[in-house]
């Protein structure tokens, strides 16, 4: 059979496949061919190139309607993301379920435990599926990865695929949690991350960093710009849950905790500017 030099592979194919390989490039558009680049050009002045952000499922309820998710938030939060993807950043996405439902208050109403935290993984599907509608109407293709099966909705979660749609510009959405009862979407974020390996978890609060007491009931608490994990152990801050934390702490996975109201903390924070607090080994 004739064969052909592949210059692209330093190799030889069939004249058949290149054939194949010429007609397939007749009948597909041109944008086709084009529209899909392995990576997507970085700012120079990114410094963290791959990040999973953690957003709290309350941080969508605001509004006077009091809806478990606001539109005007939903857009609000979306555009912060769109910033820094638009930057070249990489971003993974973990979003709780609180504003719909969280597993611990169920259990407090009656409702088993483990099935209040199944209960909760799906409020976070509603979130992601939310989150990815209002990003692909902003012109960022996203994808939602789910931890419990639903393929109707979500891509199952396998990790080199999230890894190869960062890898073409895409954000990812993790939704559902770990997939497991009693795993905070904490320890989702912290896991995603070690096996993503992510540069930093970038936690969103409603305060713009962590205190040594509660900011909102003593005047004089005062602001940690950066915090070693240890630190953090021995003054029993809530940074994040015990196992969320122990993985970071395990794995050398920084966490930075900044303040969601700042219309653009997370873009600062991916440039390198000093916003919220750094907690790392």
């Amino acid at each position: 059979m004739d064969t052909a030099f592949d210059a692209s592979n330093h190799g030889t194919v069939t004249s058949t496949e290149y054939a194949a390989s010429e007609g397939l490039t007749r009948i597909l558009p041109s944008r086709f061919l084009t529209a899909m680049p392995d990576t997507k050009p970085g700012d120079s002045r990114v410094r963290y190139k791959r990040i999973v952000l953690k957003l709290s499922g309350e941080v969508l309820r605001g509004g006077k309607s009091g809806d478990p998710i606001d539109a005007a938030t939903l857009e609000k939060v979306c555009a912060q993301v769109k910033e820094i993807h638009d930057l070249g950043v990489q971003v993974g996405v973990v979003i709780g379920g609180g504003n719909i439902f969280r597993g611990l208050n169920g259990e407090k109403k009656g409702v088993d435990r483990t099935t209040g935290d199944y209960m909760g993984m799906l409020a976070t599907v509603i979130n992601a599926l939310a989150l990815m509608d209002c990003l692909e109407k902003m012109g960022v293709t996203t994808r939602v990865q789910s931890a419990i099966p639903m393929n109707q909705i979500a891509e199952p979660f396998i990790l080199r695929r999230a890894m190869r749609h960062l890898e073409k510009g895409r954000v990812v959405i993790f939704a559902a949690g770990t997939g497991n009862p009693y795993f905070s979407t904490d320890t989702t974020a912290a896991l995603r991350a070690s096996e993503m390996h992510a540069d930093i978890i970038m936690k969103a609060t409603k305060v713009d960093g962590i205190y040594n007491k509660d900011p909102k009931k003593f005047p004089d608490a005062v602001k940690y710009d950066e915090l070693t994990f240890i630190d953090a152990l021995k003054q029993r801050l809530s940074v994040m849950d015990s196992t969320a934390f122990s993985l970071c702490l395990d794995n050398n996975v920084p966490i930075l905790v900044f303040d969601l109201n700042d219309p653009h903390a997370i873009q600062r924070a991916v440039l390198g500017e000093k916003v919220g607090t750094l907690v790392h080994n």
